[in-house]
């Protein structure tokens, strides 16, 4: 079967904000694929730059004139050598001449025209055939800090994992229950509640952030108690958008106050008693390895996730291990532009006992491939929204997977409980 590269597409298309992003084709001999960029609200400093300096359009311009030329003619096969080719083409450390956007959108699409060339799913070309555990669900149901603007919590995500559940079905409606329940005691709680959601469909309320967590814990109670398995909560502080360099401190708007490192660390132990909390995610700023380490250190039975602390980077995560800071990381291939690079980061992390949590972005497309890619690169679990038409888009991959696998189909193992 060939599958050398005769054509590559690129156009501008609409993300879940209506905000424009890029779309790739690879067409080869016998196949065909295509993926778009996701993009984030709250980015780590040190991502790879999304698109080239004159935007969506220059990227697009970039593809046809540029990227286009050299990659036509290889073969969507060796999956590493266009990813090199990419790197070669853009020249910088960040991507800032082509866009981390517009080589994660060819890198995709190869290898899903790869995949498609031999017949065979995303996931089992990338994993192999005896790839068969699945990922827990990860989802946000109420939302807070920069996915939401006026009186909402300082937090930017509370967020549910069903980790009790057998199946990914019975996890993906555990979560739906989860976030409906939430609606229904917001509207109890509040009259003014009007039903608004974020980006990622979580609920936007005027409440702050120990009633947020009391609004979940009492809905995760109700519905583990519904479908007989444990609901866990989880929160993603996105604390370096509340990190204050000038003064050193945490500033929480809602609340009015202002926590230093020491008072911050004591804060999240105490949410994570308080409420069990089973996923922490970027409990400190971006640059705070010592503060990662720290909490890791005091805590049991609940992953500390690096997001902006790791930003998928394979030298951030290799600083990070050498002290434990964290026991788990968000991969997000866009924030390093290639499925070669995010693997390496995957495998990394592995070998340092890190559990990857692969990861949609905030302002998302109705692509579905992190479904894939959390499966076949073996991550526990895949963060990816409860409700909205770009999340479902994912979740409903993954019960076709699951349906795909048949009998083989199980679910990953999590150190928590």
């Amino acid at each position: 079967m060939s599958t050398v590269i005769e054509d590559l597409v690129a156009r501008k298309v609409l993300n879940s904000r209506g905000e424009e992003t890029i779309e790739v084709d690879v067409v080869t001999t016998s196949s065909f694929g295509r993926a778009s960029a996701p993009s984030g609200a709250s980015r780590g400093k040190a991502e790879v730059v999304p698109f080239p300096q004159g935007g969506v359009d220059q990227a697009v311009r970039k593809v046809d004139e540029v990227i286009a030329p050299e990659i036509v003619g290889l073969n969507a096969d060796f999956q590493e050598e266009i990813d090199r080719t990419l790197h070669e083409l853009d020249g910088s450390k960040n991507f800032r001449i082509i866009g981390g956007n517009t080589a994660f959108a060819i890198s995709l699409a190869n290898a899903e025209a790869a995949a498609n060339s031999y017949g065979l799913l995303l996931f089992q070309y990338l994993g192999g055939y005896v790839t068969h555990e699945l990922p827990y669900p990860l989802g946000n149901v109420i939302s807070g800090g920069r996915h939401t603007s006026g009186k909402t919590p300082d937090i930017q995500e509370f967020l549910v994992i069903p980790y009790g559940a057998e199946s990914v079905l019975d996890a993906v409606i555990a979560n739906a229950k989860v976030h409906k329940r939430i609606g229904e005691i917001l509207r109890k709680k509040d009259k003014l509640f009007g039903g608004g959601r974020s980006d990622e469909g979580a609920w936007i309320a005027n409440i702050g952030n120990i009633e947020a967590l009391d609004v979940l814990a009492e809905a995760c109670e109700e519905v583990g108690n519904e479908v007989g398995f444990e609901c866990g909560l989880g929160l993603d502080l996105a604390a370096s958008t509340f990190w204050n360099a000038k003064q050193k401190m945490y500033v929480y708007s809602r609340e009015e106050k202002k926590r230093d490192k020491g008072e911050q660390l004591d804060y999240v132990l105490q949410l994570i008693k308080n409420y069990h909390l089973v996923y922490v995610e970027d409990p400190f700023h971006e640059e705070d390895f010592k503060g990662f380490a720290e909490i890791t250190r005091k805590v049991k039975n609940c992953l500390i996730c690096g997001d902006d602390l790791f930003v998928t980077n394979v030298e951030r995560l290799n600083r990070g291990i050498k002290i434990h800071a964290a026991n788990s990381l968000i991969i997000k291939v866009n924030q390093i532009g290639t499925l070669t690079d995010a693997w390496e980061t995957v495998e990394t992390a592995k070998r340092a006992g890190y559990i990857p949590v692969m990861s949609h972005r905030s302002g998302d497309t109705c692509d579905w491939h992190i479904a894939h890619l959390a499966v076949a690169f073996g991550c526990p679990i895949i963060k990816t929204g409860v409700v909205e038409g770009a999340r479902i888009a994912k979740l409903n991959e993954l019960i076709r997977i699951e349906e795909f696998l048949g009998e083989r189909a199980k679910m990953a193992s999590l150190p928590i409980s």
